[in-house]
Parts: C-alpha cells; structure tokens; sequence
C-alpha cells in the first residue's frame, strides 16, 4: 500500500508540475519590457519605411530630369541618403529580430529543460508502476482482510496508469512545442543574415556614390565639357558591357545586353533577381571540360545518349522489383530521361542522335544528358514545359534555345526559394539548383560571389546612365 501511495504521489506532483508550466510566463520579469521595445521599434521601423518611399519618390523624379552636374550630384546624394535609410532600417529589423531570437531561444532551453525534468519523473514514476504491478491480481485479492480493500487497490493502480498516459502526452506536447520553436528559430536566423548582408551591400553603394560625388565635384570646379567628357566614357563603358559576350553552356555566347534582356524578363515573372541568375547561367558555362562532350556526331556509342542517360528498361527493373540500386551490379536510376529525351527532340523537329549533351561528372554520378545553357536532365525539363509556354508565349520551348533556358532557370530557382533578393534563399536554392542541398555549398558561395560581381560591375553601370 506504501508503494502505491507513492505511486499516487509522484503522479500528483508531475501533474502539479505540468500545470505550472502550463501557466507560467516565460521571462516573466521582462515581458512587458519586451512588449513595448518590440512595439516601439515597429513604430520607428514603419516610420523609416515611410522616408524611404519618399526618397524613392523624389530619385525617380529627379533622374528624369536633364542630365547635368547638379542633376547628378542631387541624385548621388539622394541615393546616398537613400541606402542611409535602408540601412538604419535594416539594423533596426535586426534589433527587432535579435529580441525574438533571445526569446525563442530561452523558450527552447525552458523546454528542454522541463522536458528532461519530467523525463527524470516519469522515470522514477514507471519503477515504482513496476514494483506495483509485481503483486499480482490474484496476490492482492487474497492478500487483503476486506474485499472492499483489495478493489480500492485496484482502482488506485488503474488510477497512476491513467496518470502516467497523461504525463506522456504532456511530454510530446512539449516536444511538438520545442520543434514549432526551432523552425522559428531557423526563420528568423534566416532573416537576420539577410538584413545584415543588405547593410553590407547598402555600405558599398554608399562607397561607391560618394567616389561619384568626389569625382563631380572636382569637375564642378572645372568646365562643362569635361562633365560632357564623363558622359561619353560612361556611355562608351555601357556600350562595351552591353555589347560584351555572355558565354553560355552548350550554345553561343550572346551579347550581355541581351542576356540582361531575358534576365530581367524572367524577374518580372518569377521574382528571381538578374545578376543571380545569370551568376548560376555564367557559373554552369564554366564548370568543366566535357561540357556537350557526348552524344555529338562521330562519338563513340558508350558517348550516346541511350549509354549515359537512365532509361525506361534494364535500369528502371531493380526499382519495379522493388530492390534497392546498392544490389544492383550496374548503375541504376529511378528516372527515365531516354523517354523525355526522345519527346523533347521530337518536338523541336531534330533527332536525339547526334544532339549534343553533357557527359556524366563522375564527381555527381554516373549519369550525363543534361541539356543546353541551363543544363537541365530531360526528365525536369518536362516538368516547366507548360509553364514555359505560357510564360514564354511559344509552342515548343527549346532548351537549347537561351531565352527559354533563361526563364527554366529562373522558374526553378523561383521554386526553389531563390526570390527578391534574399541572401539565404539565393544560397541555398544554389545549392539546391545544384544537387547538393543544405543552405550553403561551395557551389552556391561561388553563384553569390559571381551575382555580387555582374553587379557591380556590369548591371549597375547600365542602371547609372
């Protein structure tokens, strides 16, 4: 009777402990202090957002106007004043993110913590069960003087049971909890990266337009045919970047203007920012050697496409078997890209013999095939081919083809979470893009530094006339 009693105890004090859980605040102490900083800064971030929108206002009606020194120093300092704003708002969205950091942070040590504490319990809880539960129905039954007190027995074991199913749901209610809390967590790390390399971006911008501004004010001080002079340099450097060749995989290289033409098309309808994806075009036309190095005319046939693609026969049997590729003596694969293959070429009037593709990167696989500037495997393709054909108002979309390739691109990488600029969202939809996931790779870091660069150094030029 002792045992159970002790029983009834534990039971009594992990429900108790529950309950003031339940209804215990986390950082009691400072909640209200929280509340009104986290109001305050919304009011100072929404007012900020409101001086932005003027400066914008006032820069795109400023640009419009003749061009002249004065023209140009106003809207330097406009956009100066401009990245100015952009940056204390982004700090103060990083102040606002950094509070709900700390917070969901100790919530999740708050829980772990309860967790571990009631997993101790529960286990001191279930030896005593246990031990209860060693005197048999029939033991207690004949163990007791009355009736009445064998059956009070009884009720009370049934009674801890009952108790102990409750604690377990308690427990992976609070686990549930912890994993809601870490993917809110992971949101909103997300987000502060993002604000954090806006600033660092702003920063530059500010660099670069207070050169521009020193550079004017000197001419200011000299003749208007030496501002006239800057002009023409500038359009000269904009005619030469327009005009210079982007090498694309797998087809010609077309002219930069061009290239930034279908760039921007594909933002307008995708939200995939132009210098990202020309960085993930420009990074896959450089990857290697055996670029379009099989399947081409006089190739031997281990280089055909029926050799290095996955088909709908010999390799797709392990898989219909319902047998794993780690048993199988030759490579296998779950697609069938000689099908998509066959379509797709049928569709565009040429034959899949002597058609140009990827040879495998043993690195990545035993398989090749991927097609044209945006090196998609026949099977994906197949997936955007409608999309395309709406987007791109055309019948038969050609991946060899580079504005379809383009708007492929930029489809998927919009589909991946590569959207409007987010830092994060571009690595990791690189990577992604790429094939070897996570939210960062070698790849994806090579794809970032590339779009920072075609920036820079080409899009803006072209911007700044």
């Amino acid at each position: 009777m002792r045992k159970l009693i002790l029983v009834l105890t534990l039971t009594l004090v992990i429900g108790a402990s529950f309950v003031a859980f339940e209804h215990s605040p986390v950082f009691a102490q400072s909640a209200e202090e929280v509340v009104k900083r986290k109001a305050a800064l919304e009011v100072e971030l929404k007012e900020v957002e409101k001086q932005i929108a003027e400066q914008t206002v006032l820069l795109n009606k400023t640009k419009a106007q003749t061009s002249s020194i004065q023209n140009e120093l106003t809207i330097i300092n406009s956009e100066i004043k401009r990245a100015e704003l952009t940056i204390k708002a982004k700090r103060l969205a990083i102040e606002k993110l950094g509070g709900d950091i700390a917070k969901r942070t100790g919530t999740i040590g708050e829980l772990e913590a309860k967790i571990e504490k009631e997993k101790k319990s529960l286990s001191e809880l279930l030896r005593q069960v246990r031990d209860a539960e060693d005197e048999s129905f029939l033991e207690v039954m004949l163990g007791r003087e009355k009736l009445s007190e064998a059956t009070a027995e009884l009720d009370q074991i049934q009674f801890v049971q009952d108790g102990l199913n409750t604690s377990f749901a308690e427990i992976r209610k609070l686990k549930s909890g912890a994993e809601t809390e870490r993917t809110q967590l992971s949101v909103r790390r997300s987000a502060e990266i993002d604000a954090e390399k806006a600033i660092e971006e702003e920063r530059k911008l500010i660099q670069r337009k207070e050169a521009e501004k020193k550079q004017l004010l000197a001419l200011s001080k000299s003749t208007e045919s030496a501002y006239q002079k800057l002009l023409a340099d500038r359009q000269r450097k904009a005619a030469a970047i327009r005009s210079s060749l982007f090498a694309l995989r797998d087809t010609a290289a077309i002219p930069f203007g061009k290239a930034l033409e279908y760039a921007t098309a594909a933002f307008k309808k995708t939200g995939v920012r132009p210098a990202f994806l020309l960085a993930i075009l420009q990074q896959e036309s450089n990857l290697g050697a055996n670029v379009g190095t099989c399947n081409r005319p006089g190739d031997p046939p281990e280089k055909s496409w029926q050799k290095i693609m996955p088909g709908p026969a010999a390799n797709q049997l392990y898989y219909a078997l319902g047998k794993s590729c780690k048993n199988a003596k030759t490579s296998c694969s779950s697609r069938d890209d000689q099908t998509h293959f066959i379509k797709i070429l049928s569709a565009l009037g040429r034959s899949p013999d002597g058609t140009p593709v990827s040879c495998p990167i043993l690195s990545a696989g035993p398989w090749g095939g991927a097609m044209g500037p945006a090196q998609f495997i026949p099977s994906t393709w197949s997936i955007f081919i409608d999309r395309l054909k709406t987007a791109l108002n055309v019948s038969v979309p050609d991946p060899w083809r580079a504005e379809d390739a383009f708007m492929a691109s930029a489809m998927y990488l919009s589909d991946l979470g590569g959207v409007y600029g987010s830092y994060s969202g571009e690595i990791g939809a690189a990577c992604r893009y790429y094939g070897s996931g996570g939210a960062s790779c070698t790849y994806g870091t090579q794809v970032m530094a590339r779009a920072a660069d075609i920036q820079l150094n080409m899009i803006d030029p072209l911007q700044n006339l």
